[in-house]
């Protein structure tokens, strides 16, 4: 037996469950005894719901970035992975020629050149995973 104390919109109420057993209860509310059946609802999310925050590019993040040694490199706009590479060092390149193509948030992004120039290095290779930012290809 279970004593309760309730206060709904400013009526108190004195709650006695006597017996509790397969969703049937008998209590008695100030006094007055009840047969009452309690239904049981559960809410089950098979998949859990994740809060992240929103990933903010900067402006101009997808272009060829320039260093200040007068080459230029190539960044990765979104995080993801290196598909295929379609340079090597040392190759001339003009503008719109394909350079890479990597994974990013489950589509293949194509990487093509903006500006003539010859590849000085490629940082990365096919499989490795890169950050916004990460530089791909540096050029001259």
């Amino acid at each position: 037996m279970k004593k309760f104390k309730f206060n709904i919109r400013g009526n108190n109420y004195d709650v006695i469950v006597k017996y509790f057993e397969d969703g049937k209860a008998k209590v008695e509310v100030n006094g007055s005894p009840y047969h009452i059946e309690v239904e049981r609802t559960t809410q089950e999310t098979k998949t859990p719901i994740l809060v992240r925050k929103d990933v903010k590019n900067p402006k101009g993040s997808h272009k060829i970035q320039k260093s200040g040694r007068g080459g230029a490199n190539i960044t990765a706009p979104l995080p993801g992975n290196i598909i295929q590479i379609f340079v090597k060092e040392g190759d001339s390149i003009t503008k719109g020629d394909k350079i890479l193509v990597y994974d990013a948030m489950k589509m293949e992004n194509l990487i093509k050149a903006e500006k003539e120039g010859t590849v000085k290095s490629v940082k990365v290779q096919v499989g490795d995973s890169v950050l916004q930012g990460d530089v791909l290809i540096e050029m001259e």
